[in-house]
């Protein structure tokens, strides 16, 4: 079952370490700002590039990304 609880934001980290110590509990943050988004795909970003050089994935050409365009 999935549920989703809105808590103040000064309140959450208190109610996260609770809901942390119970084992049948799986915790995810749901990003909801704008910013936090950036940040996530900018993280994202940086994984890929780190993936690439480490020859475990392959990055599309530039000519690729402008033919899905």
């Amino acid at each position: 079952m999935k549920l989703l609880l809105e808590v103040e934001d000064k309140k959450a980290p208190a109610l996260l370490e609770v809901l942390k110590g119970l084992s049948f509990v799986k915790t995810k943050r749901i990003k909801t700002s704008k910013k936090e988004r950036v940040l996530a795909g900018l993280k994202e970003a940086i994984e890929e590039v780190k993936l690439a050089k480490e020859g475990k994935i392959k990055l599309k050409t530039a000519q690729e990304l402008l033919d899905e365009l």
